[in-house]
């Protein structure tokens, strides 16, 4: 792709949130599929080492930009993304396009009582007629091929799915040939625990100065100090071998 940019071995889709809106509306109206994923620092970081992420994430139709420390960095190692595409709010402009144009989604991922929640909220927000019908995120690896056909008997238009990484991105990639009839499919990590109130998202001025990371550490800083501490330590250097490399 002409818009497609590397770096840190990693493939990204240089596009606005309206360019990539225009793309994924463009395969349902067509009929076609597109796989999206996203990427921020701790994925790139776990990308150099786990391959089997890499070619999930690689081979995609669609990459954006997901984290405000990609977009940085890809200005620092002189091949400057447009903007940063984060996963949740394309998920939510995505939702509001369902619904304007009848499409349905499946939801997949996160406890029950959470993806319960969200649909009773995009619901009462929307309509239930956007719904094509949901499932926990909590289910085994020789479970993945029966829940895949579900979904593609659901016919649904578009998939999210609210899982951390890897597995949503393998379970993508290893499902697109059974889910060929959904027009669009994406993984979306932890946007359904935001959508529900279980987890609160970042001020908009922490987001525009790529502070996200850290509001979310202070909600729970046990689990997640080490994936942003370390992650982030990482990511830096990486930016700074690649840019000083000889």
């Amino acid at each position: 792709m002409k818009h497609r940019i590397f770096f840190l071995k990693v493939a990204v889709d240089n596009l606005t949130m309206s360019e990539t809106i225009g793309a994924i509306e463009n395969a349902i109206t067509t009929e076609k599929q597109i796989h999206h994923v996203v990427v921020n620092a701790a994925k790139i970081v776990a990308m150099q080492s786990d391959l089997v992420l890499r070619q999930s994430v690689n081979e995609a139709d669609l990459i954006n930009a997901d984290g405000q420390a990609v977009v940085w960095a890809s200005i620092f190692l002189g091949k400057p993304l447009k903007e940063r595409v984060a996963g949740i709010d394309l998920m939510e402009n995505l939702v509001n396009l369902a619904y304007a144009n009848q499409y349905k989604i499946y939801f997949l991922g996160a406890r029950e009582g959470v993806i319960k929640k969200v649909l009773g909220i995009y619901s009462k927000k929307y309509s239930p007629n956007i719904i094509a019908g949901y499932r926990n995120g909590y289910f085994e690896k020789r479970e993945e091929r029966i829940i895949a056909e579900e979904i593609a008997d659901s016919k649904a238009n578009m998939l999210f799915v609210g899982i951390s990484s890897p597995k949503k991105e393998n379970f993508l990639y290893e499902n697109r040939s059974i889910l060929h009839n959904v027009n669009f499919i994406m993984g979306v990590g932890g946007s359904f625990d935001v959508v529900s109130g279980k987890i609160e998202r970042a001020p908009l001025w922490m987001q525009k100065i790529g502070l996200e990371w850290f509001y979310r550490f202070l909600q729970e800083p046990k689990r997640m100090w080490k994936r942003y501490f370390i992650g982030n330590t990482k990511f830096i250097w990486l930016v700074l071998k690649e840019r000083f490399k000889s």
